[in-house]
């Protein structure tokens, strides 16, 4: 009897929780209401099946219970039980699978006139391509990615020099507008879900999966990755800006093309040797740093990190509030053009990597190499080096009081909180893997003592 009256109270309990939880859909933004729907005919027929269920084994244990008088019959078969068994389930299977059929159909066919996004997944950032004026894409592979080219956009293809790329994780469409997303990851399985869209698709290596969806509402939404992806899967996220057209097409303008980006001229080591002679008073003659001044060591640094940095400080994303630092930096940084930052970039990359000379001398640097090749390897390499591909720096030699300082930055947001620090925003969640400041210092005393 005991056990009856739990599985009712179970049943009562799902249902008022259900009605309590604040868990429902969120506002839909594309037209995609019979995807909501075919989702409640589901829940209803499975929350009917639930409770019925339950009720009726609740009924079982109570009815048939141990008592004086009662004795267990044996019918191995009940023929119209299993008929009627076999119907009602199978109407519960086909109200369930039906109408999914018919939004599945509706989601394979995409309208004609569509507007051809491309999205591009990789451990763990998105970037996307507009079909420039001629309206259509060039092709693309993964075959034709590097450092100048993360698209992989066939630079044979006269259709794809046009076409307008952005290397971030901010998307943005018109509304109002059939847009179809054409989805390829670079590396690993990743998956493209905007929850107010409705709809969602793998993204699979070698392929070119899509999805579509009408926008109907002006906003900014989050786009996130539902595939197990690796160990910063849980921040590979983005956002959507759904727009008036004249606002898309103001900002699609600003975009560059793939031509634009591959025509830039390559900058000059010797004009960034001679900017260079303002820095060498805090960082050094050789850039290899002054912890004296918290002018930490930039030789070995890649170009395209410095270049990053460099504008970071320039336009406020970094040296903000709490950053006295960083704050040093920002003046000097506004007094350069993207020529000069170009050329200095160059410039201090090409000096040799020599470490900097360690200042933690009671680290554990066994424990520090154990964290790293646990969760920072994964986008700095096994050996510190870092790789444009995860934009990740070279790390290996680094001044150890500095990644020490950073690290604390990270976990206190003074640095990766700006709204245009997407790499930033990563490292804030990342710093947490060390658990407290000696596990901090171990890691950077196990990164100055790579060579």
């Amino acid at each position: 009897m005991a056990l009856a009256v739990v599985i009712v109270i179970l049943v009562v309990g799902s249902i008022i929780f259900h009605f309590a939880s604040p868990w429902w859909f969120t506002d839909i933004a594309a037209d995609w209401g019979t995807v909501d729907f075919v989702i409640d005919v589901t829940f209803w027929v499975t929350g009917f099946v639930f409770i019925a269920v339950n009720l009726f084994l609740a009924y079982c244990v109570w009815k048939f219970r141990q008592a004086p008088g009662h004795k267990a019959v044996y019918e191995p078969e009940n023929s119209k039980l299993e008929v009627s068994l076999s119907v009602v389930t199978a109407v519960g299977v086909v109200l369930m699978l039906a109408p999914g059929l018919f939004v599945w159909a509706t989601f394979v066919s995409p309208p004609d006139d569509a507007y051809d996004v491309e999205i591009i997944g990789s451990q763990w950032q998105w970037q996307f391509r507009y079909p420039g004026a001629d309206g259509v894409l060039g092709t693309a592979d993964t075959q034709y990615i590097n450092e100048a080219n993360p698209w992989g956009v066939n630079p044979e293809d006269p259709n794809g020099q046009d076409d307008v790329v952005i290397d971030g994780n901010e998307m943005h469409l018109p509304v109002d507008t059939d847009v179809r997303g054409l989805l390829r990851s670079k590396d690993v399985l990743h998956n493209y879900t905007v929850p107010q869209f409705r709809v969602k698709m793998d993204m699979v290596p070698g392929l070119v999966s899509y999805l579509w969806f009408r926008t109907t509402a002006s906003g900014s939404y989050d786009i996130m990755c539902e595939e197990m992806c690796g160990i910063a899967h849980f921040m590979m996220r983005g956002n959507v800006v759904v727009e008036p057209r004249a606002d898309f097409e103001a900002w699609l303008a600003q975009q560059p093309t793939f031509a634009e980006t591959q025509s830039v001229a390559a900058p000059s080591v010797a004009a960034g040797q001679q900017a260079y002679a303002a820095c060498a008073t805090c960082h050094g003659p050789n850039a290899e740093g002054n912890q004296a001044l918290n002018a930490p060591r930039l030789a070995g640094l890649q170009s395209w990190y410095l270049e990053r940095q460099l504008n970071y400080f320039k336009t406020g994303v970094r040296g903000g509030q709490n950053d006295s630092n960083g704050a040093m930096m920002a003046p000097m940084a506004m007094g350069l053009d993207d020529n000069a930052i170009r050329n200095l970039s160059a410039y201090i990359a090409s000096l040799p990597a020599r470490p900097a000379t360690g200042t933690i001398t009671d680290a554990d640097i066994d424990n520090g190499a154990r964290i790293y090749s646990r969760n920072c390897a994964a986008c700095h390499l096994d050996n510190g080096e870092g790789t444009w591909y995860t934009d990740a720096p070279h790390l290996a030699g680094m001044s150890d009081w500095y990644f020490v300082n950073q690290i604390n930055n990270f976990r206190q947001k003074i640095r990766g909180a700006h709204a245009n620090d997407l790499y930033g925003e990563q490292m804030v969640w990342m710093a947490t893997a060390m658990a407290d400041q000696d596990e901090v210092e171990d890691v950077a005393a196990y990164l100055n003592s790579l060579r």
